[in-house]
């Protein structure tokens, strides 16, 4: 498994998803539809989203940022 951080290619919106694909090894476009099912959902969906967005690194500050 890789760090969570949000890649700089492959994004659509802010990277969460693809981030959280490539860190549990599915494809991104899964997860993002699995994203969507969810919304069907009553709960926090999207502020987990806007959380997530805010909280990931994105991927080049990430690298730079390690030891």
């Amino acid at each position: 498994m890789t760090a969570l951080a949000r890649p700089t290619h492959g994004r659509m919106i802010g990277g969460v998803c693809a981030g959280l694909a490539r860190r549990f090894g599915t494809s991104a476009t899964t997860m993002r539809v699995i994203f969507l099912v969810s919304c069907l959902l009553p709960g926090p969906q999207f502020l987990l989203y806007i959380a997530l967005w805010l909280l990931l690194p994105s991927e080049d500050k990430a690298r730079t940022a390690a030891w």
